[in-house]
């Protein structure tokens, strides 16, 4: 059964950066597609990046935020540079079977493992 574990969040003032991780356990992350959600108070949970055979992210994001892979560690990250406050939410990471591409407006449902949650917060 996989397992994932986030790690990583936390305060970060506007325009900084933190790096997130997503841990697996239970089976190779390689053989998966790797999700990275957000959820903020009173809104729905949706889709930033995402990463099998390639990479995508929503418009909100790109040229800010990184996610990559390493292998030997069986782990995900999400770099996210010059953040704002608008990024203020609990990120999930999530798990699917593996395909060649991958869509970051994938929903929530189209994921079958998920993480517990790291909240990051943006403020001055």
């Amino acid at each position: 059964q996989l397992q994932l574990v986030e790690s990583g969040g936390g305060l970060v003032q506007p325009g900084g950066s933190l790096r997130l991780s997503c841990t697996a356990s239970g089976s190779t992350l390689g053989y998966h597609v790797i999700g990275w959600f957000r959820q903020a108070p009173g809104k729905e949970r949706e889709g930033v990046s995402c990463i099998s055979g390639s990479t995508n992210y929503v418009d909100s994001v790109k040229g800010r935020f990184t996610i990559s892979r390493d292998n030997a560690k069986n782990t995900v990250y999400l770099q996210m540079n010059n953040l704002e406050p608008a990024d203020t939410a609990v990120y999930y990471c999530a798990a699917r079977i593996r395909s060649n591409l991958c869509f970051a407006t994938w929903s929530a449902s189209d994921y079958t493992w998920w993480g517990q949650g790291t909240q990051v917060t943006v403020s001055s």
